[in-house]
């Protein structure tokens, strides 16, 4: 983006920005003997404290902390589960970084939304620079600007290989592969140690974009020294390798070979990758592609803008002209993949889409995997989609996972011979797993530790420690704003057991009844059939507002306490439901 700054070797370009010289690494052919560890230093411990990404999937951020000084790697988001009731998004709770301290910087390792989708309220709680890849900072950069008050974002662009200084940290980016461009693993020299975070990876020798993984540059560090390597789980339980993202292709290119009328595919938005394989084969079969969803809509026209994305000659059209062109002449890239309720493929499905209906003949092709917790949501808009009469395919064939798979965590491993480990980006079982594969590789358990969020993981005196916690929840994000706990519980009751309303009357100085007690009842129980059940309740709260009185000067807080009271238990007594109950006052 024209804003960001590029970190090139050499003087700065401008003042407030340094940048490290390129430095040129030894290589040392045949080595076979063990490194030795890293000299003892002495000063501030290094400490490491995760806000997000262990025992859950998403949400990926990780504080690096040297005495006063910090670095944050990925700030990221979850996806709310269905019991999440009118959540927009699940993000870490930064309170954390505001309350003492310097923050440096913040690095990302690419643009996925469970990296840096959390970044403006990062931003708004704690104003740093922004470092990554040209692509992954114009990412980031739309998700900062989509908030009515954006915060200001300095973002500063490194290549990979290039060493910067970052207040005491020195940061260097490796590409490594995954299914979006310019994707790396951050290493981080602090004054007690190295630091290398994978990120999301796999090794694809046949990547979309034609750079395989930096195995010489990995090599080279490990062989310089790591002293705390923090690796993506989220695969762990696969064996072998993941498949190419190239295979993909070849399944992508049959469903268009098959299809007679309209193909739509649903991916994640920032899959880069397999959206360059949608456009190329559609291009090859004739067809003309139009985007539905906004988010896939910014994403392209960035990707397109910093030559991230190659979009074949006169391939995209306006969604509105969809309508205009043959059925086999027409495909749809669409959001939707996790089967959110407001995506533009999940209005599509239900008839309820402005541009976009599905109709007989129509091929939707699922090319992504549920996260975790979503799983309802997609089958129940491939439901949707078959009962509009179209053909929906999904699994394996048309997805190739972006993370890296045993083997090749093993490879991981190998190369760079951390000293110690600590496994991240995944749910408990996941970090049990990989601590167990990387103890298989040489890394003795006694050297690796299983943490969780807010866990401040000390490393030093040879050993890597658990040294207390911070507070580091989750926070709700409804809207723009955030949503407590008691917020969301509430939803949950409503939601559950519906809501009972009770209008009282009162007397301004005696609190004595003026007037037959009133009861709304939403999503409760149905009023004209429940004559018995609210007549009851009325009697109850004329009791209550009695007993009240009888206690001297009416205390209106004591009021609705018993009013609350009586009904919650009589109501429990009589259907075994515990409806919210609010009692409303009028005083006259």
């Amino acid at each position: 983006m024209a804003s960001d700054r590029a970190a090139q070797p050499g003087p700065p370009a401008s003042a407030g920005t340094r940048a490290a010289p390129r430095r040129r690494s030894r290589r040392h052919r045949g080595r076979t003997s063990p490194r030795p560890a890293p000299p003892r230093r002495t000063g501030p411990g290094l400490e490491i404290i995760p806000l997000g990404g262990l025992g859950e999937i998403g949400k990926n951020s990780t504080v690096l902390r040297v005495g006063a000084d910090m670095l944050v790697v990925d700030a990221g988001l979850a996806f709310p589960d269905e019991e999440m009731l009118g959540i927009d998004l699940v993000i870490p709770d930064y309170r954390f970084l505001a309350s003492g301290g310097t923050l440096h910087g913040i690095v990302l390792t690419h643009g996925h939304e469970d990296h840096v989708g959390s970044l403006p309220y990062l931003l708004q709680t704690r104003p740093a620079p922004v470092y990554g890849t040209p692509l992954t900072l114009g990412l980031a950069r739309r998700r900062v600007e989509e908030m009515p008050q954006a915060p200001k974002m300095t973002g500063v662009a490194v290549q990979p290989r290039q060493p910067v200084q970052v207040g005491p940290f020195e940061i260097e980016l490796v590409h490594v592969n995954h299914n979006i461009p310019q994707s790396c693993a951050v290493v981080v020299r602090t004054p007690t140690g190295v630091v290398v975070c994978t990120g999301d990876f796999k090794f694809d020798p046949t990547s979309i974009d034609g750079q395989p993984a930096d195995f010489s540059r990995l090599a080279e560090i490990g062989e310089a020294g790591v002293t705390v390597l923090l690796m993506d789980s989220t695969n762990v339980e696969r064996p072998g390798y993941a498949p190419s993202e190239r295979t993909v292709g070849g399944a992508l290119d049959e469903v268009f070979a098959r299809a007679r009328g309209r193909v739509l595919v649903t991916t994640f938005a920032s899959n880069l990758h397999r959206i360059q394989q949608v456009l190329e084969t559609a291009a090859r079969h004739g067809r003309k592609v139009a985007i539905a969803g906004r988010s896939m809509v910014d994403t392209v026209a960035i990707a397109t803008e910093l030559q991230a994305l190659k979009v074949p000659r006169s391939t995209l059209v306006p969604l509105e002209q969809v309508r205009h062109l043959p059925d086999r002449h027409a495909t749809i890239l669409t959001t939707g993949s996790q089967g959110e309720p407001l995506s533009a493929l999940s209005r599509m499905a239900t008839g309820q889409h402005r541009t976009v209906s599905i109709k007989a003949g129509d091929t939707v092709i699922f090319s992504a995997s549920p996260i975790p917790g979503n799983e309802g949501m997609v089958a129940r808009t491939i439901n949707h989609l078959y009962r509009q009469g179209a053909e929906v395919i999904h699994g394996a064939g048309v997805h190739a996972s972006g993370h890296a798979c045993q083997e090749e965590l093993k490879l991981m491993l190998t190369l760079l011979r951390p000293r110690f480990f600590l496994p991240v980006h995944g749910e408990y079982r996941h970090l049990v797993l990989n601590r167990r594969l990387a103890s298989s590789v040489g890394v003795p358990e006694e050297r690796s530790l299983l943490a969780e969020n807010g866990h401040i993981v000390a490393v030093g005196d040879g050993r890597i420690t658990r040294a207390g916690a911070v507070d580091a929840g989750e926070v709700l994000v409804d809207g723009l704003g955030g949503v407590g706990a008691i917020v969301l519980r509430d939803r949950r009751q409503l939601a559950r057991d519906g809501m009972l309303i009770a209008l009282v009357a009162l007397d301004r100085q005696s609190g004595e009844l003026l007037m037959e007690p009133d009861i709304v009842s939403r999503g409760f129980v149905y009023m004209r059939e429940s004559g018995e059940l609210i007549d009851e309740s009325k009697r109850r709260i004329k009791d209550a507002v009695a007993r009240s009185r009888q206690r001297g000067t009416p205390d209106w807080t004591a009021v609705r306490t018993a009013i609350r009271e009586a009904l919650a238990k009589y109501l429990f007594e009589q259907t075994r439901r515990q409806p919210m109950i609010l009692p409303m006052l009028v005083e006259v």
